[in-house]
């Protein structure tokens, strides 16, 4: 199950953040690269917040996304959430299906 952030924002709107492998991959193509968050930290930072939001809010507005960052309280613990909700949706492309499921399909190599 996906993991999600939830806040009301101060226009009142609830608002619930969530990577999806769409959302993700709508970031990489625009040039968004989460190995860069030591080197350009100003620009990959903000970019992993707005990123969260286009699982539900892809047309929310830049200047109101950045207006909701400058007043969210624990900025350090909202970073790690996301960043652990961004590792949590890419590691579910290489997950293994349940061996239970019907329809598992087996393959193999020919060299």
């Amino acid at each position: 199950m996906a993991k999600t952030l939830k806040f009301k924002g101060n226009d009142g709107r609830d608002y619930v953040l969530e990577f999806t492998r769409d959302s993700i991959r709508t970031m990489e193509r625009g040039g968004f690269v989460i190995s860069e968050i030591d080197s350009k930290p100003m620009t990959v930072l903000p970019r992993l917040f707005s990123g969260a939001f286009l699982a539900h809010h892809k047309f929310v507005k830049q200047d109101t996304i950045d207006e909701i960052y400058a007043k969210l309280k624990n900025k350090s613990e909202l970073i790690e959430k996301l960043a652990e909700m961004y590792n949590e949706t890419i590691e579910s492309l290489v997950e293994e299906p349940d061996e239970g499921d019907e329809g598992n399909i087996e393959w193999e190599a020919s060299w």
